[in-house]
């Protein structure tokens, strides 16, 4: 389920302040950083965005 549509234009990575990739429509929702330096992957659970580092995927 895609986030709401204004939502991504507030959100920010918490790691580097760059803007997020929403991939909640796939079948692991997910906010990636667009920062290449960083590329961070926050989950997205029950349409929350867990915007945890400690929580983030990191680049493979």
């Amino acid at each position: 389920m895609p986030l709401e549509a204004g939502l991504l234009d507030i959100l920010a990575c918490p790691a580097c302040h760059a803007a997020l990739d929403d991939r909640s429509a796939a079948e692991n929702p997910e906010l990636v950083c667009t920062n290449t330096e960083c590329a961070l992957a926050y989950p997205v659970r029950d349409g929350i965005p867990v915007l945890l580092v400690d929580e983030a995927r990191r680049p493979a």
